[in-house]
């Protein structure tokens, strides 16, 4: 039996988790809400975003606990850049013992916007040229093939203090007066760092840097620092309401 694990803010890799159950079969699993240790399946394709040059906390964490008998393949997504992550994934499960058969990326549209204003022909040939690329590994992981990632350019060291940071996101996170107190973003955030506080959405210290919170607020009432951007995403390929939720 095939199990389909993934994390997922804004749709991108539940986008290719869907894709990967049309082509394998198999329930498709969030991974926050997971509680099991993959043993139930005889192979697990774990799709990921990239985060920090890395994984981010949800799969970091429960990779070590992983059947090690599993076949494991891991397909990770990014916007910017790959940085090693997908060498460091691979060392990362080779060192737990995972039963790991590769590590394949895929380039998809990037969401990180918090900073900097992604140029939308950037985005648009991203989502024209997703679904190509999401067959390709396909294709490749049905044909039997490998992926084993040669270089290493990020160090687990790197990334793990990098990922101890991410915290300030959160903190730099406010609601406008445009806020309604729907709650929406209370409920998505994988790590209740969310909370209602004497009447006002309030962030706390363990943001794990998802976005879900900022791209998928319906007001775009969440506001990063001070800065006036406009722009949010979710992944046009899926329904916004099944992100976060097995399938």
């Amino acid at each position: 039996m095939n199990g389909i694990l993934y994390f997922s803010g804004t749709g991108n890799s539940l986008h290719i988790a869907k894709k990967v159950q049309e082509r394998f079969s198999g329930g498709i699993k969030y991974i926050p809400k997971y509680q099991g240790n993959g043993e139930e399946f005889d192979v697990i394709f774990l799709v990921t975003p990239i985060y920090s040059y890395g994984m981010p906390k949800h799969v970091y964490d429960l990779l070590p606990k992983l059947n090690k008998k599993s076949k494991l393949y891991i397909i990770q997504n990014y916007g910017g850049m790959v940085g090693g992550a997908d060498h460091l994934t691979y060392t990362y499960c080779k060192k737990y013992g995972l039963n790991i058969q590769g590590v394949w990326t895929i380039k998809m549209t990037e969401n990180y916007n918090l900073s900097f204003t992604v140029p939308k022909f950037y985005l648009n040939k991203a989502l024209k040229t997703c679904n190509v690329k999401i067959e390709k590994v396909l294709n490749e992981i049905e044909s039997g093939k490998n992926s084993i990632p040669k270089k290493k350019r990020t160090k687990e060291e790197k990334y793990l203090k990098n990922m101890s940071n991410w915290h300030i996101i959160g903190s730099r996170f406010h609601t406008s007066d445009d806020c309604v107190k729907c709650g929406k973003c209370i409920s998505l955030c994988p790590v209740g760092n969310i909370f209602l506080k004497d009447g006002k959405i309030c962030f706390g210290g363990k943001c794990v840097a998802c976005l879900g919170c900022y791209h998928r607020c319906p007001q775009k009432a969440i506001k990063y620092q001070n800065k006036k951007k406009s722009f949010r995403y979710i992944n046009p390929f899926i329904d916004e309401n099944e992100i976060g939720k097995d399938l």
